[in-house]
């Protein structure tokens, strides 16, 4: 199963996404609620050493200004609908800090390693192809969000658990 690291939005941002993925299940689609809490995923793997995670906890990390931006597919047999988050500097390098630690874990994902990450908070996963139109509008006319990352938690998929690590 996946472990993973987050980074966490304040309760505006997050109170915002919720609504999105509400307006999402209203309409009868896929969505992220109930169960999920919004973030963006900094990196995974499929198992994360306790000395890791304490590396992980001595990342410095300062609350920084984020800007969730424009609606986005990621495509495939299933497509998944985002919210794109702008890379800034803080963002680039709390996650190089963040991939750095976890460089020695099983598992870790190509496509979240720098370079090649698109940071973002998922709205809807396994969407069937004729139903994009519709999820994009049910969305479409939500502003930006200008967020604060407020802290990193770790998710394990295994126990089906999270935690605060900052």
């Amino acid at each position: 199963m996946v472990q993973s690291v987050e980074l966490l939005l304040d309760d505006t941002a997050e109170a915002a996404i919720r609504r999105q993925w509400r307006m999402l299940a209203d309409a009868g689609l896929p969505s992220q609620q109930p169960h999920h809490r919004p973030h963006v995923t900094l990196s995974v793997a499929s198992e994360i050493w306790p000395r890791i995670e304490k590396q992980l906890r001595e990342v410095d990390f300062v609350p920084f200004p984020i800007d969730i931006g424009a609606v986005t597919v990621f495509g495939g047999k299933r497509p998944v609908l985002v919210r794109s988050v702008i890379a800034s500097d803080n963002l680039l390098g709390l996650h190089r800090r963040v991939h750095d630690a976890l460089a020695e874990c099983p598992g870790t994902a190509a496509n979240l390693s720098p370079g090649h990450w698109t940071p973002h908070v998922t709205l809807a996963r396994r969407l069937q192809p004729d139903q994009l139109g519709e999820a994009i509008r049910a969305v479409l006319r939500e502003r930006d969000i200008a967020a604060t990352a407020v802290g990193l938690r770790r998710w394990d998929g295994d126990r089906r658990a999270e935690w605060s690590i900052t």
